[in-house]
């Protein structure tokens, strides 16, 4: 693996601007950001032909890759005009990715209809139909939609294979999310492999845990020649973010050595 790092805009960078995220990701090694729909920065769909012509330019100006946009679409609901409406938001999102460069859409699971009466395996079904809907509008652009392994009940691993099986087709993909589920007897050999064959993406975050394996999560991904950024995504503000950046990317370029 190739040691990339990037910044999920959520929720270290919330308050920033686009200048300041160009700013602190070129002076602290990050190479690439996913933009988190809601922040300042306000990377979203409702932005005019030219404001997008402008973030696409400012980035690539500056050297940062504006490799995804971190939307919030979720397709769990019991509604079907709901889960109608997230595909189109997701859609929207697709097309602001196409304007501005970027190669990927992060959605998500976020729900279960268990109390509802409906079986987990139907709305693990659900989702997957839905996802099929965006990666087909994707399809031909270049741009993958990201199923960022997510929610509490439905972060397991094996309902992401689930979905993902549902959705059968090329533009969607996974997005590891580094979750304590994700260990079995402190590895997470086992459900790396199990998601693998759908890998896109990779958000990380505190990378200092030792209950989390990072060092063997980066060999993995070195051994299965995964060319994509490992993006920190990072729950909390800081009120020191160039400190917290330097030490975060020197520690990351650590764990990552061979």
């Amino acid at each position: 693996m190739s040691q990339k790092l990037g910044l999920v805009t959520y929720n270290l960078a919330q308050g920033w601007d686009l200048g300041t995220i160009i700013e602190r990701c070129e002076a602290h090694g990050f190479g690439a950001a996913e933009f988190r729909t809601t922040h300042a920065h306000r990377v979203e769909p409702s932005l005019t032909a030219s404001d997008r012509a402008e973030v696409k330019a400012r980035c690539q100006d500056s050297g940062l890759r504006q490799i995804s946009l971190g939307s919030t679409c979720e397709y769990h609901s019991t509604d079907p005009a709901e889960v109608d409406a997230n595909v189109e938001k997701t859609n929207l999102f697709v097309d602001l990715a196409v304007d501005i460069g970027a190669v990927g859409v992060k959605v998500r699971p976020n729900g279960l209809q268990v109390d509802n009466g409906i079986p987990v395996e139907q709305t693990l079904e659900q989702i997957g139909h839905a996802l099929r809907r965006c990666g087909e509008h994707a399809e031909g652009t270049g741009v993958g939609i990201w199923l960022e392994v997510h929610g509490r009940p439905t972060q397991r691993p094996p309902y992401i294979k689930t979905i993902m099986e549902a959705v059968d087709h090329p533009s969607v993909g996974v997005c590891w999310n580094s979750n304590p589920t994700d260990v079995v007897d402190g590895s997470v050999k086992e459900y790396f492999e199990l998601l693998l064959p759908w890998l896109m993406s990779v958000h990380i975050n505190n990378i200092w845990d030792r209950n989390y394996p990072y060092r063997e999560l980066f060999g993995l991904l070195r051994q299965s020649s995964y060319e994509g950024y490992c993006l920190a995504e990072i729950a909390e503000e800081s009120s020191e973010p160039d400190t917290f950046m330097r030490y975060y990317s020197a520690l990351f370029h650590e764990l990552g050595r061979e």
